[in-house]
């Protein structure tokens, strides 16, 4: 039987839903202007415009995968994340809103044709460092990780921004083999899941989601652990960290960054009304 769109996008809704997935509105709507090539506009204006048969089938396998709780991030092979349209798959963290306070902060904290240096540890998709770069065109980029396939799916992005000539990405362990003093900007998006927590996670993330990227140790912490003293170690006086924490260890993360000499440490809110990163500032210069 022939589907138009909007009796198309009317159905995967209710199969989403009886699937009991927690955003069938949303997720049927990118999947049928993926698979019908429409987009949002083409919804409302011409919600009788045919699928054709090809269409209709790469719809309900799409469907189908999301209800097998496949993210459509993975689905799809993207996701928006800030103003940019990021490649992503089962080799690094969806990008999330909460994430954006990162790059909101930053941005704030510079001006459009500022220069600095900016150095991204765990960079995944790149969606922190590309969306930073995208909009201050003078500064340049360090991105590194500990994936091979994730450094992968940065370069792909990287290039597909236009922002090669901005951003090198490296495999390494953390800070490793960086000198002293050598950037103005560090962020950071690290593990910080608890071990024995992952498993309670939504099958989205627990079963699709790279565990390298999730597993904070048995308390979520051990990354900061190694972070925070490396973090400071690496920044330029004067300079600025914001790392993205769990809503819970704001208080925990705060201490490990002030015993490692960071100064004015405090923690900003997400959307949610959650606490989501901490940032502060290395000890600058005497003058």
């Amino acid at each position: 039987m022939t589907q138009n769109l909007v009796k198309a996008w009317t159905a995967a809704k209710q199969r989403l839903t009886d699937g009991g997935i927690d955003s069938p509105v949303i997720d049927a709507r990118l999947l049928l202007e993926a698979a019908a090539d429409a987009s949002r506009i083409d919804i409302v204006t011409d919600p009788y415009r045919e699928l054709t048969p090809e269409q209709t089938a790469t719809l309900d396998g799409y469907v189908e995968r999301r209800l097998r709780r496949e993210p459509v991030s993975h689905i799809l092979g993207r996701k928006g994340f800030w103003k940019v349209m990021l490649s992503v798959n089962n080799q690094v963290l969806t990008p999330r809103p909460d994430t954006e306070v990162i790059v909101d902060l930053v941005l704030k904290r510079t001006t459009e044709h500022q220069a600095f240096n900016l150095l991204d540890l765990g960079v995944g998709s790149g969606a922190i460092i590309l969306s930073i770069l995208a909009e201050r065109p003078a500064a340049k980029g360090l991105g590194i990780d500990i994936s091979s396939e994730a450094l992968a799916v940065a370069r792909e992005n990287a290039a597909n921004l236009d922002l090669n000539n901005q951003v090198a990405l490296l495999r390494g362990d953390w800070t490793g083999g960086l000198a002293d003093e050598n950037f103005d900007i560090v962020v950071s998006n690290p593990p910080y899941i608890a071990t024995d927590e992952i498993e309670t996670l939504e099958p989205e993330v627990r079963d699709h989601e790279p565990r390298l990227a999730l597993d904070g140790g048995a308390d979520g912490l051990d990354p900061y652990r190694i972070l925070a003293p490396e973090i400071l170690r690496v920044l330029k006086p004067g300079g600025l960290f914001a790392v993205e924490i769990g809503h819970t260890q704001s208080k925990d993360v705060e201490a490990l960054f002030t015993a490692a000499g960071g100064l004015d440490v405090w923690t900003i809110k997400d959307l949610s009304d959650r606490d989501r990163v901490v940032t502060g500032t290395k000890k600058p210069l005497e003058t």
